[in-house]
């Protein structure tokens, strides 16, 4: 089969971008003709065209109709699916909260898929998705990339945290006190603290406890360490034998993180370390978070949609134009939200920067007012030079001051605006 694979992006390495590599990569393994598309390529989709799989950043590139479109993220997976209007589409959630994991609404869509039990509720609840049409299949890891590791030590020594979102102000500060109650030192992987590894499954190899949710736990484990679940603000439990099936089908992600991301509560995570049951809990993750099996269930899917789409009517131009109106009124507010966004963005850095400048420059003329040369220079103000240098500073603090001002009334009308539209 040809497979169209659509993703927001391609050029981070974060979940569904590695998603799309691994299954695209695999598809190619197993004889299929896999395309990535993207409006937005980089490092993984270098990735992606280095293991001599095709990707496009524009529909026009793809000459030939695919068999199925492997949907992910509306935006992109709407222009494919009003290119090929006739192919069947296979829709996937990977997410409770992102917009862009919206239920996809279209005649083409014949199935879903839900990486867990949260993002199969937002199907049928929120998205009125009938429960028949929703397949669930939790994230899973590549066996090759990531093999198992030596035996845990009895005691912790090196603790690991795995995510993208986790950085200097956003909880790992917190992460670090904990570790170090309990004399453990601390590393982190990920873009919220710049350190991005190519060979994940190499690197965790030497991390006895590691701190991640989604597929970074489900990594993690795989390789052997034992995992606390964990994200911004949220703190779940550490992975256990008696606990992995429950998590498992929430996907070691959101509806797990239950309790408050505190020092103490970090602390106690840490102090269930226990390195024969880690050794178990990653027997089981290698036993049903395999690729393998999960890529024979995409297939699957496929194949149902396929064949659903061949017994049914043909799709006329009309039913598709009306899909594409909703999804155009229904995602109007934050395509416009983030131009608005972007804005104020730029007013506020400006702001922030001839505020900086403003009070550099009143600091200035405080320390001067406070010299002795200052009290000097009242008794000899007449003198032409003086008056031209004080004159000069002064006026500088007066540009600023008027272009913070300015900075001010941009930001109330840009606000005015957004609010009128």
């Amino acid at each position: 089969m040809r497979i169209l694979l659509t993703n927001n992006t391609v050029a981070y390495r974060a979940g569904t971008e590695l998603y799309v590599r691994d299954v695209a990569i695999e598809l190619m393994r197993r004889g299929h003709q896999p395309v990535v598309y993207s409006t937005h390529l980089g490092e993984v989709a270098d990735e992606i065209r280095s293991a001599t799989v095709a990707v496009i950043g524009s529909l026009e590139a793809l000459g030939e109709a695919p068999d199925v479109i492997h949907a992910h993220h509306n935006y992109e997976a709407v222009a494919a699916i009003m290119q090929f209007p006739q192919v069947p589409a296979v829709s996937f959630c990977h997410g409770w909260t992102p917009w862009e994991e919206k239920p996809l609404r279209f005649p083409q869509v014949r199935r879903y898929v839900a990486v867990s039990e949260v993002c199969r509720e937002r199907l049928i609840a929120e998205g009125g998705i009938s429960p028949c049409l929703v397949e669930l299949l939790p994230n899973f890891f590549d066996g090759r990339l990531f093999p198992p590791r030596d035996p845990l030590p009895r005691l912790p020594r090196l603790a690991l945290s795995f995510s993208n979102t986790i950085g200097e102000e956003s909880g790992l500060p917190l992460i670090r006190k904990a570790c170090r109650n309990c004399g453990i030192q601390l590393e982190t992987m990920g873009k919220a603290t710049g350190r991005i590894e190519r060979h994940p499954g190499q690197a965790l190899a030497k991390y006895d406890i590691v701190f991640a949710r989604d597929r970074c736990a489900i990594e993690a484990m795989a390789v052997g360490a034992a995992v606390i679940l964990c994200d911004v603000g949220r703190l779940g439990p550490m992975v256990s034998t008696d606990k992995f099936w429950k998590l498992r089908s929430v996907n070691f992600g959101l509806r797990s993180l239950s309790e408050p991301f505190t020092e103490d509560g970090l602390t106690e995570a840490i102090r269930r370390y226990d390195a024969s049951d880690a050794a178990a809990v990653s027997a089981m993750a290698r036993g049903e978070c395999e690729m393998q099996p999960a890529v024979d269930r995409i297939l699957a899917i496929y194949g149902k949609a396929i064949e659903e789409a061949r017994q049914a009517a043909p799709i006329s131009a009309a039913e598709c134009n009306r899909a594409l109106v909703v999804y155009l009124e229904e995602s109007a507010e934050h395509h416009k939200g983030f131009r608005l966004a972007e804005t104020n963005r730029e007013w506020s850095e400006k702001y922030l920067e001839w505020t900086r400048r403003e009070r550099l420059l009143q600091t200035e003329i405080a320390s001067m007012r406070a010299s002795a040369s200052w009290r000097w220079s009242q008794r000899i103000l007449q003198n032409g030079l003086v008056k031209r240098a004080l004159g000069g500073l002064i006026q500088r603090v007066a540009k600023h001051s008027n272009r913070t001002a300015g900075a001010r009334e941009s930001i109330a009308s840009q606000q005015q605006r957004a609010r009128i539209d």
